[in-house]
């Protein structure tokens, strides 16, 4: 099974959405969390490492990068076990000034809590986790200042969400008018295609041993938000609603127009994109949605079909 893909200090927290997967990596020097999930399943977090953990304490915390998903349990794990929390270097002045719209935070009606940063690490440096020294790598594309974690002697790459087993995390950058990343994106693909790894730890979803196939996927659906950035998007818009509807477990059909219309990043996209009334895409999304068997509608209100 996965067990043995993987030596015996690792062990990995697959969560559904909304969380990001969480790594626990035992070591001589203390016990590592890469990643603490979104900040509803804080509680959950915590219980799950405390069992994995069985009375140690949790020494230090790292985020591959610094989204909802992957650092809303940060400041809940801080307060249980005091552990040292490093970040990517080009993570820690947002989150220090904590930029809501630069962290999707309030842009996207996502929450997160507050957390210390106690130390940044760089692409080119080296973390001792687990006692198996990890290569920081550059992994702009989904989020500028992401990195992934490589270990060569192991033959792990812990992705975040710069690669999954099919695709990889919205490329918000560009819709925010960054011009560069659909290329920083191929780029950050690009170097883990050089890499010699055996098995991917990805943010989402379960480990994998195929990389040559989740990179050919990978680069045929960024070759396909390159043709038509609608795509890109149109996924964005459907993947925020969800997001949104995952957390409220259910909407209201008839304020959808209003919630589509005062979201900041639903209205950017429906203006920059779509040009839409928001009775329209409200409509759009639903039908999109219950089509790909993301939501079902319940009386007036929409529900997700997707485990949370």
């Amino acid at each position: 099974g996965e067990r043995n893909l993987l030596p015996d200090q690792i062990q990995i927290f697959e969560r559904g959405w909304l969380s990001a997967n969480n790594i626990l990596l035992k070591g001589s020097d203390g016990a590592a969390l890469i990643d603490s999930g979104y900040v509803t399943h804080a509680p959950q977090t915590i219980a799950l490492v405390k069992h994995a953990l069985a009375g140690e304490s949790l020494a230090r915390l790292v985020n591959t990068h610094c989204h909802s998903d992957h650092m809303g349990g940060n400041a809940a794990l801080q307060r249980e076990y005091g552990c040292r929390t490093s970040l990517p270097i080009g993570e820690a002045p947002i989150i220090e000034r904590w930029d809501e719209a630069a962290l999707l935070l309030s842009y996207a009606d996502q929450r997160a809590e507050r957390f210390r940063i106690d130390d940044t690490f760089a692409p080119g440096d080296t973390l001792r986790l687990g006692d198996i020294d990890w290569q920081v790598l550059a992994a702009p594309g989904h989020d500028t200042h992401a990195t992934m974690l490589y270990s060569p002697d192991e033959r792990i790459l812990i992705s975040g969400d710069a690669l999954w087993e099919d695709g990889f995390g919205i490329l918000f950058p560009h819709l925010a008018g960054r011009a560069t990343t659909f290329a920083e994106t191929h780029g950050t693909l690009e170097s883990i295609a050089r890499l010699d790894v055996a098995v991917v730890i990805p943010g989402h979803g379960r480990i994998f041993t195929d990389v040559d196939a989740a990179l050919d996927r990978a680069f045929s659906r960024l070759r396909g938000f390159e043709e038509d950035v609608g795509r890109l998007a149109r996924h964005c818009a459907k993947a925020m609603l969800m997001f949104a509807l995952l957390e409220h477990r259910s909407l209201s059909i008839a304020r959808l127009a209003g919630y589509v219309d005062e979201v900041p990043i639903l209205r950017d996209l429906n203006r920059r994109f779509f040009n839409w009334t928001p009775e329209h895409y409200a409509t759009w999304l639903v039908d999109e949605l219950a089509r790909g068997r993301a939501l079902q509608r319940e009386g007036d209100r929409i529900v997700p079909l997707v485990a949370a």
